[in-house]
């Protein structure tokens, strides 16, 4: 090696020693990606869970412009879903896509999240500009709180019309083996039975589950509602809706088994370089942050 050819490759050493990624992408078997190869693998997809740390901001900005760019591969083929947005407010959001009524009466009538306007606002602008469906994909979250203190049973009780938009088919099967339902159950003291009678200073933590399981049900079945061929439907939730392709994946492959579906992750460590053992192969993309990162709230 010549001295110039070697002075060049110590020079290249060094910035990279030197350097100071933001985040560092993943594939399933924990191998470096790239970002390029995250959009070819999107673009091919039905579904692309997007799971995000809620306050992040190298998700959200990730979220954007993986919208951005799959909006031009697909030549405009793309469906938006979100979990930050409940069933019930589909009507405002499509008025406001549309143009039909002011951002402020949208903002106040939408129940948006306190972090909306620098973490979600860009891509319902996006959407806004572009003409693109925006499904709004969470139960209410009256349902999944009556879903905590008594159980599925509740839903049954509910009137036709919520029954009909804003939660799926009834009766809801929860798998409660799967592990991130036990963990949920680890957390709470899952000691209760099914039957066990609930106790206001205790909730049953089976019904905490079936809570959440609610939540991923309905994601789920408005993704399959709402995706058309040859579209990408890409969807925004907390990462913990997604990982391990269990949640949303789960109750996909319940009611849409044939839908090609793609989960990305995000994670923390305190070093970027390496995936640690514990967050491989929780999605086929994982975006590993560093554990000093800004919060955005």
């Amino acid at each position: 090696m010549t001295y110039s050819l070697l002075f060049s490759f110590l020079l290249y050493s060094t910035m990279l020693l030197d350097d100071k990624p933001a985040y560092t992408l993943y594939n399933k078997k924990a191998k470096p990606s790239t970002y390029k190869e995250l959009v070819k693998t999107a673009q091919e997809a039905d579904v692309v869970l997007f799971g995000e740390f809620h306050d992040n901001p190298m998700s959200h900005w990730l979220q954007l412009q993986l919208t951005k760019d799959l909006h031009q591969e697909k030549n405009g083929k793309l469906i938006l879903g979100a979990e930050m947005f409940e069933t019930d407010v589909q009507l405002v959001l499509n008025e406001y896509l549309s143009g039909a009524i002011k951002e402020s009466n949208f903002e106040k009538e939408a129940r948006i999240w306190d972090n909306y306007k620098t973490d979600y606002k860009p891509l319902v602008v996006f959407a806004k500009n572009q003409k693109i469906p925006f499904i709004a994909t969470n139960i209410p979250r009256r349902y999944a709180a009556a879903v905590a203190q008594k159980g599925l049973e509740v839903l049954q009780t509910m009137d036709t019309l919520a029954k009909q938009y804003y939660f799926p088919p009834l009766p809801v099967q929860v798998d409660t083996e799967l592990p991130s339902y036990k963990a949920m159950l680890g957390m709470m003291g899952g000691g209760a039975t099914h039957s066990s009678t609930p106790n206001p200073m205790m909730p049953n933590p089976y019904n905490m589950v079936y809570a959440q399981a609610i939540k991923d049900a309905t994601m789920a079945y408005k993704i399959t509602q709402y995706s058309k061929a040859g579209h990408t439907f890409l969807h925004y939730n907390g990462a913990y809706h997604s990982d391990n392709y269990e949640g949303i994946v789960w109750y996909l492959k319940k009611y849409r088994p044939e839908l090609k579906t793609v989960v990305i992750t995000t994670v923390s460590q305190e070093k970027i370089d390496e995936l640690s053992t514990e967050n491989t192969g929780k999605a086929d993309f994982t975006i590993c942050v560093p554990a000093d990162m800004t919060k955005t709230y």
